[in-house]
């Protein structure tokens, strides 16, 4: 196991020079970490499930669900609870081990956190971990879930916070920050990452890095995410990223 102190005080510099060294040398440095902490031969297999489709009332410039662009996307209700445990069913015969709801809100309403309780709960009962994205939640809200035994929250800080007014208008960076403050406070596992080639630069890609380095507590789950370009989204043309810089994004990380 590495014996390295874990640290909270990256600056842009330092992140900025592990971008900056030969690729070889940078792949060698992650997987040496990584393997000081995991089996370098084994993944852990995560499976998404959207909960509630479409009708979003933010304006996430990425996203196929903001009601504000007309992707094609038709708005759904709540998934009932049996057409959850089916999909975490086959995802568990898959070898997934992990099963993460997802739903398109803002910020669910205590009515809403009800029926996603009883998703949880049910997902635990296959002996599957749980994750949900449900938008901003108070601190009451983040109490029920980790009461009702939800593994991990997903909360992506998305970008830097000097490219985040590019994406997203609707939602300040510091709500974010805020609801994570609020799952690591009701003893949670944080899920958090953010999206790559969205247009922003290098250095945004290290500020977003130094940003959940960072945080008080590590994120337990760091998701680094290639944008999916979607036809009537802002960003559906968006010039490509190249490829080994996301591997190189990820390697940083």
């Amino acid at each position: 196991m590495s014996t390295e102190p874990l640290r909270h005080d990256w600056s842009l510099e330092e992140i900025r020079a592990l971008f900056a060294l030969p690729f070889n040398d940078l792949l060698f440095r992650a997987q040496t970490i990584h393997r000081a902490h995991f089996d370098p031969n084994q993944v852990q297999v995560s499976t998404p499930l959207s909960i509630k489709t479409g009708a979003c009332a933010e304006d996430c410039a990425y996203c196929s669900q903001s009601a504000k662009y007309d992707t094609g996307l038709e708005r759904e209700k709540l998934l009932p609870l049996d057409e959850v445990i089916d999909a975490a069913e086959a995802a568990r015969a898959k070898g997934s081990t992990r099963f993460c709801m997802g739903a398109a809100w803002r910020n669910p309403t205590d009515k809403n956190l009800d029926k996603v309780i009883e998703m949880i709960e049910a997902v635990r009962g296959l002996g599957m971990e749980t994750c949900v994205t449900l938008g901003m939640l108070t601190q009451p809200q983040a109490k029920r879930l980790r009461d009702a035994g939800l593994d991990y929250y997903n909360h992506n800080l998305d970008t830097s916070p000097e490219f985040y007014g590019e994406v997203i208008t609707t939602r300040s960076y510091q709500d974010r920050l805020d609801t994570l403050e609020r799952v690591r406070n009701a003893g949670m596992n944080v899920c958090s990452g953010g999206i790559v080639g969205m247009g922003e630069s290098r250095a945004d890609r290290a500020s977003l890095l130094q940003q959940l380095a960072n945080l008080p507590k590590h994120p337990e789950s760091v998701p680094v995410n290639m944008l999916v370009k979607v036809e009537g989204t802002p960003l559906s043309d968006v010039e490509d990223l190249d490829p080994l810089e996301f591997v190189r994004t990820i390697a940083v990380a």
